[in-house]
Order: C-alpha cells, then sequence, then structure tokens
C-alpha cells in the first residue's frame, strides 16, 4: 500500500523536486507551503509522514510540530533546515521530531531517511484479510462480505480495493485524488463519477442509513474518511 507523504517546504523549485522524486519512489506526495496550511493538512489526517522545513511563512516548522505533538499527532516527521547549529537540531529533537536534515542535503539520503522512518512506523492492521466492523465482515480475497443484515454479497475488484484503502487508513481523511489515483491510475481526472457510485453501493451494502453514513464518511473538500466504530 502506498504511503501518503506531506512535504511542507516554501521553496517552490525543492518542494516540487520533493515531490516528483518521492512519486518516482511510489509513494503518494502533496506540498504546501505554510506553516498554517501545513497544520490543517495533518489535522484532517491520512498523512504516513511529513517532510518539514522549519523556515516557513506564516508558522515556522518548530511551532507546527509543537502544535501537532500537542493534540496527540505521532506521525513521523524529518525536519529540513538550512541552519545546522546545534540548538535547532537540539530544539527539534525535543520537539519529538524523529530525524533532521540540513540543507543542502543529498536526495538519495533523504529517501533512505524516508524509508527507514516509514518501515519503523507500525503498519495498520485494519487492511488484513478480514475486516469485521459494526456487524459486517468484509473478506477481501475472497472479494466477499456478510453483512449486519446477515446477507451475503459479492464485491467488486474495485468496490474491494477501495474498502482496503480506507480501512488501512481507519480514523483518517484519504483525498479523494489518492483513491482515484489507486483505483483507476494517475492520468485518471479526479471527477471521475465511479468513485461516486462505487461509495454509494458500499453505504447501501454496509450503513444502517446509507443517506446517514456512520462508517463511509465523506469529509468535503478532501475526500473519504473511514470509521469502523461509526
Amino acid at each position: 500500500m502506498s504511503r501518503w507523504i506531506l512535504v511542507a517546504e516554501d521553496e517552490r523549485a525543492l518542494g516540487e523536486m520533493l515531490c516528483d522524486n518521492l512519486s518516482l519512489e511510489s509513494y503518494h506526495a502533496e506540498h504546501v507551503f505554510t506553516g498554517p496550511k501545513a497544520l490543517e493538512r495533518m489535522a484532517a489526517g491520512g498523512i504516513d509522514l511529513l517532510i518539514l522545513d522549519v523556515m516557513l511563512p506564516g508558522m515556522d516548522g518548530f511551532e507546527v510540530l509543537r502544535q501537532m505533538r500537542a493534540r496527540g499527532d505521532t506521525t513521523p516527521v524529518l525536519i529540513l533546515s538550512a541552519r545546522s547549529a546545534d540548538q535547532d537540531r537540539i530544539r527539534g529533537l525535543e520537539l519529538q521530531a524523529d530525524d533532521y536534515l540540513t540543507k543542502p542535503f543529498n536526495l538519495r539520503e533523504l529517501l533512505l531517511r524516508v524509508d527507514a522512518l516509514l518501515r519503523r512506523r507500525k503498519a495498520p492492521t485494519a487492511g488484513d484479510d478480514v475486516l469485521e466492523f459494526a456487524g459486517n465482515r468484509v473478506d477481501f480475497r475472497a472479494m466477499s462480505a456478510s453483512t449486519r443484515a446477515g446477507e451475503t454479497v459479492e464485491l467488486t475488484a474495485t468496490e474491494t480495493k477501495l474498502l482496503k484503502l480506507l480501512a488501512g487508513h481507519a480514523g483518517a481523511v484519504v483525498t479523494r485524488k489518492a483513491i482515484v489515483e489507486h483505483l483507476f491510475g494517475s492520468s485518471a481526472p479526479v471527477t471521475v463519477r465511479t468513485l461516486d457510485n462505487v461509495v454509494l453501493r458500499l453505504r447501501k451494502i454496509f450503513e444502517a442509513d446509507p443517506t446517514a453514513p456512520r462508517h463511509l464518511i465523506t469529509v468535503r473538500g478532501l475526500g473519504l474518511r473511514f470509521d469502523p466504530a461509526g
């Protein structure tokens, strides 16, 4: 399963270069330019690692990190800084940064550090071969489900793939763009109507009230969130 990485970097060329190279490594990469935007995007969820520049406009990287940890966000953070002074490195580690690189840096070293941080993080368990929630049971291998009503339903490949993706990021928002790329490929338009139809059918199968979903939740302007508890 591809991991989502947020790059918070105000230098457009550097941020785009990092995103391009992360994409080549099969990660999904997003780019924001300010501290407040980074904090807002992290609050929305669905990010597996944050590459955080210290010198961000609006709110510096240290303050972004402080507020993240204060609200209980344990997402791994790799700090980038043009300042190599020991006090900056120490401050970042005191704020519970997971790693620290000074600019200019070797791209290959950064990619290796990203890989190491993601491998250290415990993989989500919700996206295994079987998913159980709210009286429903999904067998991803068999592409079938038994519902709370006792019905057995066959799932399409697309439905299975979407549900497994969302379950693997339970509680976090998965962006519409990332979902479309995962299901239909990177060349598909974000407005693919097929996705809406897939979501509607999954809600009819698993939700007690499909018109007021409690498990497959649309987060306006961002994407979808799976809540197994509801």
